[in-house]
């Protein structure tokens, strides 16, 4: 079993005019944020928000005519779901999808919209997997998998095409790695058109099966991470094989970094990314020394996030940032307390968000009280000076 770069070219064809050719643009604001010359590939704005459309069409176009009558069902976190269900859709190839317990509503809802028919079962990825396989043998549908498949992989290569036919000076490629598809079919697409290309994978701490399988390690992969989309306890049989050879070294980044290059992707570049499509930003940012001064390609893999868990990635990088900080106060609960401690604090130029009162502490006096006072500042000096302005008048600050 193999996929090769005609494979990737003849994808390219049969999807051709169905499936957006996304942008490749150099940004100067990552640029001058990680020292790396940085050009960006906005895959995260096809029509179902990821790079998912290419290999889902080009799989379902291999389909028989009766294979196509019998249907297609899939296990996936939502990216591929969604691709699968607009495309099968489009074509009249009916989609039962199955999705892991705690996928994003965003996720389920789009699936649904596109008219697939969605079942919520498995605990992670790999249970979805279980029951998918379970329906194919009760219903006889043809199983697509999201990664493990010679025309997936061969669909998800023709990125690779579009980013070197739009930015041939790049030195590196940074891809996410999940399942594998997208960094396999890739690899052999850009590294085809410049063998002297460098090619990288990101993968999310909590779940390092490529790392893991490379290293002849059983995978240790589980937990809750912000990059859902990459969350696999296994990369596939046939993108390990084909992108092992052709990978440089796999990145493992912690949360703290995908959260960062989604805030960083949202503020600096005016892009919305999910957890896992700003792993390329997130490996820059965690492994700064690799990649200075170079040229580096870095593929937004998807959209697809929940409105409250941006707004919440959002709201922690300004914790982060020390743009938003919180003073605990310790004082006497009389009138009055509060007006003077907000004239400190507006007075050092600091914007009171706001104030919460704990009179029941039992290290708090019974006459005194706790004052957990938010505050937006300009960054880390600013939130130290309004500190220093609070301790210079004479308040104790406990925490914050």
């Amino acid at each position: 079993m193999t996929v090769t770069f005609d494979d990737i070219l003849t994808a390219r064809d049969r999807i051709a005019g169905q499936v957006d050719r996304t942008p490749t643009r150099h940004s100067r604001r990552l640029s001058q944020l990680t020292g790396a010359e940085v050009w960006v590939k906005f895959d995260n704005l096809h029509f179902t928000g990821s790079f998912k459309e290419r290999g889902a069409l080009n799989r379902l176009l291999q389909l028989t005519p009766e294979e196509r009558k019998r249907g297609v069902v899939a296990a996936s976190a939502g990216n591929h779901a969604q691709a699968l269900a607009y495309h099968g859709g489009r074509l009249g190839v009916p989609v039962t999808i199955v999705m892991p317990e705690g996928t994003p509503f965003v996720k389920a809802d789009g699936t649904r919209a596109h008219g697939a028919t969605v079942v919520i079962k498995g605990l992670d990825f790999t249970g979805s997997t279980e029951e998918a396989h379970r329906l194919r043998d009760e219903h006889g549908y043809v199983f697509v998998s999201a990664f493990d498949d010679m025309g997936i992989v061969a669909g998800q290569g023709v990125c690779g095409l579009e980013i070197m036919e739009d930015a041939p000076e790049l030195d590196v490629l940074i891809i996410p790695v999940g399942g594998g598809g997208l960094i396999a079919g890739s690899a052999i697409a850009a590294k085809g058109m410049k063998p002297s290309l460098r090619v990288f994978g990101v993968e999310a701490e909590m779940y390092p099966s490529f790392t893991a399988r490379r290293n002849g390690q059983p995978p240790r992969c589980g937990g809750q991470t912000i990059a859902e989309g990459i969350a696999i306890k296994a990369v596939g049989e046939i993108p390990f094989a084909l992108a092992d050879p052709l990978v440089e070294d796999l990145l493992v980044v912690d949360d703290a970094d995908f959260e960062k290059g989604v805030a960083f992707l949202a503020t600096l570049e005016k892009t919305v990314v999910e957890g896992a499509g700003a792993g390329g930003l997130a490996a820059l940012l965690a492994y700064p020394e690799r990649f200075r001064g170079q040229r580096v390609g870095i593929v937004l893999t998807g959209g697809n996030i929940d409105a409250r868990m941006l707004a919440v990635v959002l709201n922690r990088e300004l914790v982060r940032e020390k743009k938003m900080v919180v003073y605990r106060i310790l004082g006497d609960d009389r009138p009055g307390m509060l007006s003077k401690m907000s004239a400190v604090i507006g007075g050092a130029g600091g914007n009171i968000i706001d104030v919460v009162h704990n009179r029941l502490a039992l290290d708090v006096p019974a006459k005194g009280a706790e004052f957990d006072i938010m505050v937006e500042t300009r960054g880390a000096d600013h939130a130290d000076e309004i500190r220093q302005g609070l301790q210079d008048a004479g308040y104790a600050l406990r925490m914050g």
